[in-house]
């Protein structure tokens, strides 16, 4: 009898053991890896703003404050480079990356209206319009000249998108002058002879323009 008690004694702990060994441990070792696992999956699941893009006129964003636990709002880039951010109101966007602006509108939001503001802006769609070359001077239609995405523009084609050149245009002496100055902050012009350029074909001394650039077309001087 003493023997049989002593065997169901022994039972449970001879079940609890072979329970142990069908349920593997995880290796020591392996912790660290598989932590280090977790935070890069975290990491990469969290928002970062965009750093390299920069906003232009146009481009269609979405806008978000998650302590309102609110749906994103759709902002548009308007064409003098503000958005209408809510609370804060028209706010310059033009040539600033989401970081940046992210960065300068969270501690304007928690100055006045949350303890925390958690900002997310993302580019939704950016806007096929670079921006505007102006054509003034001896040429048909005066004014800006629209850049598109993907687009090579020239000082030639602008001058035929104005409807060319007007009656009393010096043809020789078309100027370019850069809209944004150079790494020194100088003005860059240059002077283009555009009867070569279109009439002669020599198309390889045509230049290319860029946003807020001017392309001014003199008047000759008229002999009587």
């Amino acid at each position: 009898m003493k023997s049989l008690a002593c065997f169901f004694c022994l039972l449970p702990l001879c079940l609890s053991l072979a329970h142990g060994a069908d349920t593997a441990m995880p290796d020591p070792a392996a912790l660290p890896e598989l932590t280090s696992a977790t935070n890069r999956s975290a990491s990469a699941a969290g928002y970062v703003p965009d750093a390299t893009y920069r906003l232009r006129a146009g481009d269609r964003l979405s806008f978000q404050i998650i302590e309102d636990r609110d749906p994103s709002k759709s902002l548009v880039v308007t064409d003098s480079g503000e958005l209408d951010v809510p609370y804060i109101g028209r706010y310059l966007a033009k040539d600033k990356t989401c970081k940046q602006l992210v960065d300068e509108l969270k501690p304007l939001l928690e100055q006045e209206y949350y303890y925390r503001a958690t900002v997310i802006l993302a580019l939704d769609q950016a806007s096929k319009d670079l921006g505007f070359v102006y054509v003034i001077g001896q040429v048909k239609n005066q004014g800006p000249v629209r850049i598109t995405a993907g687009e090579t523009l020239t000082a030639g084609k602008a001058i035929l998108q104005a409807g060319g050149f007007g009656d009393f245009a010096n043809k020789k002496s078309v100027k370019v002058v850069r809209g944004n100055p150079g790494a020194g902050g100088e003005k860059q012009s240059f002077e283009l002879n555009m009867q070569d350029i279109l009439e002669r074909g020599m198309l390889e001394r045509d230049l290319e323009v860029h946003p807020d650039d001017f392309v001014i077309v003199p008047a000759r001087a008229v002999n009587f």
